[in-house]
């Protein structure tokens, strides 16, 4: 077999190995150790290869930024800053039809500025806004739905260790990265507030409810109350960021710190608690860490078969336009979002189009955005959909089947594709801020 064709059978050997349950590292990582082995039939090259992969990729400065936006992440749900910011939210919206899953999206939206974890808004708000949803009649798949599709904020709205990781891949700065995905997060915040009141507006039993007209307001007292600490975290970490006060890494330092200190002020954590936090902040960062090894050497896999030129040239060949080439890039992502995380298919896909967007003059800050918020998609897409799962899980409810969460992300998907349509028609939206 000749590199390219033994480059081609890797990545499909991959995905087959991925969708059959081999963890995707793994696969990742032998996969591509044992095709270099064959293309240039030298052990000891694909060992070496390996070690360079290792050295050349966490054992990078930047990537402290995981472990410390995580612990941050962590430290902040336990503190029970999602759930007051929801509160906030949902007295400003109880007057309006699905006022209470627009205050899910504000909140999350609010939420995902301080955690960048999708999983850690879809259990925190499964817990929540779930609930009361249920008790004022709401349609339970429109609950489960306004979560599910919510919880993707956290990957779009930084910090968000999806747009570290794609900044590892193309070599992007991480600040920018995280500057470009602000107008995007709340573009997409946006189009829920405005499907949720189309939907109230247009198809009312679809959305279900009732009135809760006897609930007060908040006063602007206890709004201070709710608000201030969240809002302090954001301002210092993302402030931070932006003016180049603090470096992503030093920003995550501080907002760890600063986390930490506010929920121990709000009496939300012991050492229990803390040591669990370190925990599950080692178990997150070794799964993200890891990935990105594997996806180092397959990146270097890949440029060795000469894939990436030849789906440039056959793309060439083809007179494939701008529009087909993102057509057919998107149509991937959703495809692969359907069996993979949308870690994997960063680190799968990108490698391979760099190569063709690079050459059109194309941003490559741009390109992450729209691959973030396309690979996100597949959170809300079965058989995975890794949100949809957290989520049933952590509700735990006969009530709903794994079938209700799915049917009710659906629109939400839809909107996202949408959003995505509009980011790659108007690249302006993703560099806005940056220009």
């Amino acid at each position: 077999m000749s590199p390219i064709e033994i480059g081609l059978t890797s990545v499909g050997a991959i995905v087959i190995l991925v969708y059959i349950g081999v963890y995707i590292p793994i696969a990742l990582g032998v996969v591509s150790f044992v095709s270099i082995w064959l293309m240039r039939d030298n052990f000891d090259l694909s060992m070496n290869l390996l070690k360079i992969a290792v050295g050349d990729s966490v054992m990078e400065y930047t990537f402290a930024t995981v472990p410390l936006f995580t612990f941050m992440g962590l430290i902040v749900s336990k503190a029970g800053l999602g759930a007051d910011i929801y509160e906030v939210m949902n007295s400003g919206f109880r007057k309006v039809k699905g006022g209470i899953g627009m205050a899910t999206v504000g909140a999350n939206a609010v939420f995902a500025a301080v955690t960048g974890s999708s999983i850690a808004s879809a259990s925190v708000f499964s817990k929540v806004s779930v609930p009361q949803m249920l008790n004022y009649d709401y349609n339970p798949r429109f609950a489960v739905g306004v979560v599910a599709g919510s919880s993707v904020l956290g990957m779009i709205i930084p910090p968000s260790a999806m747009l570290i990781i794609y900044s590892f891949v193309a070599e992007q700065s991480v600040g920018e990265m995280f500057q470009a995905g602000i107008v995007p997060g709340l573009m997409l915040a946006a189009a829920y507030v405005g499907w949720i009141w189309i939907m109230g507006k247009f198809a009312p039993s679809y959305i279900g409810g009732r009135s809760f007209e006897d609930t007060e307001w908040m006063t602007w007292g206890e709004i201070a109350e709710k608000t201030l600490p969240i809002t302090t975290l954001i301002v210092v970490v993302l402030g931070g960021i932006y003016t180049g006060w603090l470096t992503p890494v030093e920003a995550g330092a501080t907002g760890s710190l600063l986390g930490l200190v506010i929920a121990v002020v709000r009496r939300k954590m012991d050492l229990k608690g803390f040591w669990q936090a370190l925990l599950e902040t080692g178990h997150i960062t070794a799964a993200i860490l890891f990935l990105i090894t594997a996806a180092s050497i397959y990146s270097r896999m890949l440029g060795m078969a000469g894939v990436p030129n030849a789906l440039g040239d056959f793309l060439e060949t083809a007179q494939f336009s701008f529009f087909w080439i993102m057509f057919f890039y998107v149509v991937l992502m959703i495809f692969l979002g359907t069996l993979l995380d949308t870690a994997s298919i960063i680190l799968i896909v990108v490698p391979l189009f760099l190569p063709l967007i690079e050459p059109m003059g194309l941003s490559l800050v741009w390109f992450g955005i729209v691959t973030v918020v396309g690979a996100e998609i597949g959170l809300l897409t079965p058989p995975l959909g890794i949100s949809c799962f957290v989520i049933k899980a952590t509700l735990n409810d006969h009530r709903i089947a794994l079938k209700d969460v799915f049917i009710g992300a659906f629109p939400f998907a839809v909107v996202m594709l949408i959003v995505l349509i509009l980011l790659i028609r108007f690249p302006s939206l993703s560099l806005a801020i940056l220009n």
